[in-house]
């Protein structure tokens, strides 16, 4: 009877999850899975000495990590790098890579007795590692890594740290992953600051003449510039002085970068017609986006991010961010606004000259008015005088010949002369008997009059894409009325220039 009862009894007991027995009616009580603790990082310490005295270098600080022994290691790295703020260095000193090849100057390698002199070799597959190159062999030998602050390469901004290549955050930490928004604020969320983007859609002149238009006006503190532009049209950029920066003045420059307003614009421009202007700012002046028109605008479109307060500025202000155009030359003037320079309208190519072929295509246009010079903007006539100026000028440029003056004409902020050559003394390139001359400005520097002769020393302008073909006088040009005495100064000018000038 005992051995039933006992039978009986088996299947009601469980056994719980910690190995003891339950008795009958309970549940086994849940195990709880302990969850990873970590330890407390300490404050951090005071930043080490910069790893060097001058230009680029780094400092670090460390912190330590306290925990109980059935703890983890605290999350996050012990030790922490920044770029030091330095001054540059002085003009010619060695840089910090070739200082550290230097020391191993005339040491023996691999067991060899020669005695190797060493430059820094960047072409080899890590960065970080001290690459040196043998002088006056086709080896290079690494010698380790090289030390803390170590530029990656002369062409980055990024330094080597224990081994790695790391770009510092806007916060400076090197490998920080915090960015500076749109507005420039370290780690921000785009909220100080408005975002401008607009076209520029005004067509091409209908009376056919092709020259510098206004676009907008690019207000200081500007963000993120950038403006692109699809067409055989070229974009110029003038700063707050109303001084072309960009393809001012009917020259087209070689796309690159070019330092404007405190800042950096990469100016571009590609075989397929593609141009713009990038910048990251922010712009310490305004800045006035042009273009210069030779065919339809298909358009233009530009944006930047502009302050807050500044942006509210500019909306009180008389001038918007997209400026009035003005209207071409012989036209009723339209009303400008205000703080903007005026555009420059120019004539459509009325002559190509060619060594081959010579062709002359005339359109009739009324005179306008002259310009009336802004005060202080033309100042004093620059006047080159004396032999020493004679040789420079005349070796210097592409045109030296007599001329007439037979009618002047201003056209937007330059000035036409139509000329009559009755001599050359020097002639690189083809000229005819009736030419253009074009000076770029209003401010008669160089000053000529109507039916006088002159000695003129001028250059040839073709712009990138070989479209524009002009004789450019400048404003220090040598311009002096024409008499005997300097015909005959300008004789023996030629001995005095150096080969390659006169090819």
């Amino acid at each position: 009877m005992v051995l039933l009862f006992v039978w009986l009894a088996l299947p009601c007991a469980v056994q719980g999850t910690d190995g003891r027995t339950l008795g009958p009616g309970l549940s086994p009580r849940p195990r709880l899975k302990r969850q990873p603790s970590h330890g407390t990082w300490t404050h951090w310490g005071a930043w080490s000495a910069c790893s060097s005295t001058c230009g680029d270098g780094a400092s670090f600080r460390t912190r330590r990590c306290i925990r109980f022994p059935e703890e983890d290691m605290c999350k996050g790295k012990p030790r922490q790098y920044r770029i030091c703020e330095l001054d540059d260095c002085p003009s010619g000193s060695t840089p910090f890579r070739a200082i550290q090849c230097s020391l191993y100057n005339g040491k023996p390698i691999l067991g060899s007795q020669t005695p190797y002199q060493w430059v820094p070799f960047h072409g080899a597959p890590n960065l970080c590692d001290l690459n040196c190159l043998a002088v006056g062999h086709n080896f290079y030998y690494t010698f380790g890594r090289v030390l803390d602050g170590t530029r990656c390469n002369p062409e980055s901004q990024d330094l080597c740290i224990t081994g790695q290549c790391l770009r510092a955050g806007c916060d400076g930490i090197l490998g920080s992953d915090t960015q500076a928004d749109a507005c420039g604020v370290c780690n921000g969320k785009n909220e100080s600051c408005v975002f401008v983007q607009q076209v520029f859609r005004v067509a091409f002149p209908t009376s056919g003449f092709f020259g510098y238009k206004n676009v907008t006006r690019i207000p200081a503190g500007a963000r993120n510039i950038k403006v692109t532009d699809r067409s055989r049209n070229y974009l110029a950029l003038m700063n707050a002085n109303q001084r072309y920066i960009i393809n001012g003045d009917w020259a087209i420059d070689w796309p690159g970068v070019y330092e404007v307003a405190g800042t950096k614009v990469h100016y571009a421009r590609t075989a397929d017609v593609h141009e713009s202007f990038e910048a990251a700012g922010p712009t310490q002046e305004d800045l006035s986006v042009m273009v210069l028109f030779q065919e339809h605008n298909s358009g233009i479109e530009y944006q930047f991010w502009l302050p807050r307060e500044q942006f509210r500025q500019v909306q009180s202000d008389a001038s918007p961010l997209r400026q009035q155009q003005t209207r071409e030359v012989g036209g009723s003037p339209e009303r400008e606004p205000q703080h903007f320079p005026q555009a420059t309208t120019a004539p459509p190519i009325q002559k190509v000259r060619g060594a081959a072929k010579k062709t002359s295509q005339e359109v009739p246009v009324s005179a306008p008015a002259r310009i009336p010079s802004q005060p202080g903007r033309c100042g004093r006539c620059e006047t080159p005088k004396g032999k020493s100026q004679r040789i420079l000028h005349y070796c210097q440029s592409d045109f030296v010949f007599r001329a007439r003056i037979l009618a002047k004409r201003y056209v937007g902020l330059e000035t036409r002369y139509d000329v009559q050559v009755k001599h050359t003394y020097r002639n690189r390139f083809p000229i005819v008997h009736r030419e253009y001359i074009w000076v770029s400005n209003t401010c008669d520097c160089p000053l000529l009059a109507e039916q006088r002769e002159y000695i003129l020393m001028a250059r040839r302008h073709v712009n990138y894409e070989h479209t524009l073909n002009r004789i450019l006088l400048q404003r220090s040009s040598y311009a002096r009325p024409w008499s005997p005495r300097e015909d005959l100064q300008l004789r023996d000018v030629a001995k005095h220039c150096l080969p390659s000038r006169l090819l």
